[in-house]
């Protein structure tokens, strides 16, 4: 059983939760949690480096000299891979890298994920997150009330518009609604503030 507590806006505890650990699996799953990550790495890239064979360099196809005695090495086109400015051997051409898991391997690993935050004391969670405008003053000053100085993610509504406004220029911080969360974005940073209405409904 994992004992949270809960705090408000002032920083002072509230209420206490305790969350079993069977509902997020059990237990931290690492392969689980490697395979989503790779998963989430090879869908960001962009897949668009190409290099020239030597069938698309620029140049002729004329042989450059006699098959035989020139004093030469054989040489049966200035486009060869082994000439300045000739073809690439096997480089990379443009491709999609992205692939999927399963829908339910990608749900069990952002409940490892989270568990993982859990067990290491890197999540706070406050009752509410909510500022009547975008101030990032205000919201830099909540982050020291709650002790939080690393890098962070932010878990909030979806349409907590304000909330984004005030964390998007603060170096480090990022913003996401419970509805978009995955495993790859909460590993990518050091602590996780999250409402207590949020955790539950990713439980």
């Amino acid at each position: 059983m994992i004992e949270l507590a809960v705090y408000n806006g002032q920083g002072k505890e509230v209420e206490k939760l305790s969350l079993p650990e069977e509902r997020l699996g059990g237990e931290v799953k690492k392969a689980l949690l490697k395979e989503a990550v790779l998963m989430y790495e090879a869908n960001k890239r962009v897949g668009t480096a190409c290099t020239k064979t030597k069938a698309e360099v620029h140049g002729s196809g004329r042989k450059p000299w006699a098959q035989k005695h020139t004093g030469r090495a054989r040489a049966g086109t200035i486009r060869s891979p082994l000439w300045r400015k000739g073809g690439v051997v096997f480089g990379p051409k443009p491709r999609d890298y992205s692939y999927q898991i399963p829908k339910k391997a990608k749900k069990a690993a952002l409940h490892s994920a989270l568990l993982g935050k859990l067990l290491d004391g890197e999540v706070t969670v406050v009752d509410m997150l909510e500022l009547d405008a975008p101030r990032t003053k205000k919201m830099v000053q909540l982050l020291k009330t709650l002790g939080i100085h690393e890098s962070c993610l932010v878990v909030a509504k979806d349409d907590n518009h304000v909330l984004w406004k005030s964390v998007r220029n603060i170096p480090g911080m990022a913003l996401m609604p419970a509805s978009q969360l995955n495993a790859y974005e909460v590993l990518k940073r050091k602590r996780l503030l999250i409402t207590k209405d949020q955790l539950n409904s990713i439980q």
